[in-house]
């Protein structure tokens, strides 16, 4: 743990736990730290209560509780929730709530009569148990940042995906966003790359069904790079890749941040004759039966983002040359 003593400081030991949720990836971000992963016991009681013990000492130590909202997410949730209220009990300096995949982000406004805004209430759930700090990545709407009362940081899976690239041949390649909203991520991961950038006219008609009546951008005789936050069922994915098709794109790769890949979508994916590759990063476990699927590795960055948030060191200055909307504020104009 030799970075525990970076520039000679005295510093408050940390504590790792992990809920079940996503424990392959705690253990690779303790690895990369240099620690333990400290155990929990979650018991079920008959009732279908969970309860929760924290199986190493808190007192006045940072505590760091990672957990991905991945199905079964309520399940997973009030684990998280759970731990948080062990913490502070246990007298806990700082409580973080790592987040890699912050599903509830998509609940982020009120587009109908009488709906709830899911992402906000989750936020407030979060405080209310006692977290002073979350770090998620990649959240799917960037508004879901101002739900939270306390500080988060925010990170970008961005450069790890055009790294993947980076040694490939991608010439007479667009990237391509499945619509608009995503469009200025997909245009700076375009940017990292040295590529132009098109994007989808999207509609969404259900949960899982959506229409793209039109592509902006050329993508005639071109390959894509697809590029979304997030896939779910696929069906978004296949709209746009059937419509690039009748716009004259010739293959696709297909990359996202979190690779859910919920019901119909690896069967999707892994026979639409358009997809060439399927790159995702391990926000989320990896699913069953896709043997095909290309992971990259998220946790060096959550890592480094954990050692600076405990020394009190920049986090957004991990994504200098990879994302303005991630990295320090540039100087004002001079006028």
């Amino acid at each position: 743990m030799s970075w525990l003593l970076r520039s000679g400081r005295a510093v408050r030991e940390i504590v790792v736990f992990s809920g079940s949720a996503h424990t392959a990836l705690a253990e690779q971000i303790c690895a990369d730290l240099g620690v333990e992963l400290s155990p929990v016991e979650i018991h079920r009681f008959s009732n279908d209560c969970l309860q929760v013990q924290l199986q190493a000492n808190c007192r006045q130590r940072d505590v760091y509780i990672i957990q991905p909202l991945v199905p079964p997410t309520q399940e997973h949730l009030m684990e998280l929730l759970l731990m948080i209220d062990a913490a502070r009990g246990a007298s806990a300096a700082q409580i973080t709530a790592v987040m890699p995949h912050y599903a509830y982000a998509r609940s982020d406004k009120k587009d109908a009569s009488r709906i709830s805004i899911g992402g906000r209430l989750v936020a407030d759930l979060l405080v209310a148990a006692g977290v002073d700090r979350v770090l998620t990545m990649a959240l799917h709407a960037p508004q879901v940042h101002g739900f939270f009362s306390v500080p988060v940081d925010h990170l970008t899976a961005i450069g790890v995906l055009a790294e993947h690239f980076s040694t490939a041949d991608v010439r007479n390649t667009v990237v391509v966003s499945p619509d608009l909203g995503n469009a200025k991520t997909a245009t700076q991961f375009a940017r990292l790359l040295g590529l132009p950038v098109a994007a989808g006219s999207k509609q969404r008609l259900a949960d899982d069904k959506v229409v793209i009546d039109a592509i902006v951008g050329d993508v005639v005789g071109k390959r894509a790079i697809v590029l979304d936050d997030e896939i779910a069922t696929g069906g978004s994915i296949i709209e746009l890749l059937d419509r690039l098709k009748d716009f004259g794109c010739t293959e696709a790769a297909v990359a996202c941040t979190h690779g859910l890949f919920a019901g119909p979508a690896v069967e999707r994916l892994r026979t639409h004759p358009s997809i060439t590759e399927v790159i995702s990063t391990d926000t989320v476990p990896r699913p069953p039966g896709f043997p095909e699927l290309k992971v990259r590795s998220v946790s060096p960055l959550f890592a480094e983002a954990i050692k600076r948030i405990h020394y009190g060191e920049s986090v957004s200055s991990l994504f200098d040359g990879v994302d303005p909307t991630h990295a320090p504020p540039q100087p004002k104009l001079p006028f």
